[in-house]
């Protein structure tokens, strides 16, 4: 899943991170590169608190629906990728039919995106479910992300 952050950068500080969509969630680091690399640990652990807690996951927004906040402004935006595989329990092994054509445009999206065919369809189930409601009315929400594994 990818989760846009916004860096800030002061004369003599640390990149400071702020991960929009998962409210008290930040990070930092001396370099850029830190500052990304720590961003995805913490979303991680913010991530797996939830979980632990029984709150349901929120999705990822797109950056520009946050660009309008005066707290971002003169921030560096960037979208990171996290593994929900990590962190979301045991995977099973499942065996589905799709249509051929549906299996290569997944495929090749997945591939561009940086995400396997399983972790492909474990997101858009979850968002699937998050836009219909079923996610925040049966507090289910992450239970199913990145945990089903299709061949």
């Amino acid at each position: 899943m990818r989760y846009p952050i916004v860096v800030h950068k002061d004369a003599n500080s640390d990149y400071g991170v702020t991960v929009p969509d998962l409210p008290g969630c930040f990070s930092a680091g001396e370099t850029m590169d830190e500052a990304l690399t720590n961003a995805v640990e913490a979303i991680e652990l913010h991530l797996e608190g939830m979980l632990i807690d029984q709150e349901p996951l929120p999705l990822p927004k797109a950056i520009e629906e946050h660009q309008q906040n005066a707290d971002y402004a003169d921030g560096v935006w960037a979208l990171v990728t996290v593994d929900l595989s990590r962190i979301s329990g045991k995977s099973r092994r499942v065996n589905i039919t799709l249509p051929e054509r549906l299996l290569t445009l997944m495929d090749e999206y997945a591939a561009q995106h940086g995400e396997s065919r399983s972790g492909l369809i474990a997101e858009a189930t979850m968002a699937y479910m998050a836009t219909t409601h079923a996610v925040e009315k049966n507090g289910c929400a992450g239970n199913y992300a990145d945990q089903a594994s299709v061949t």
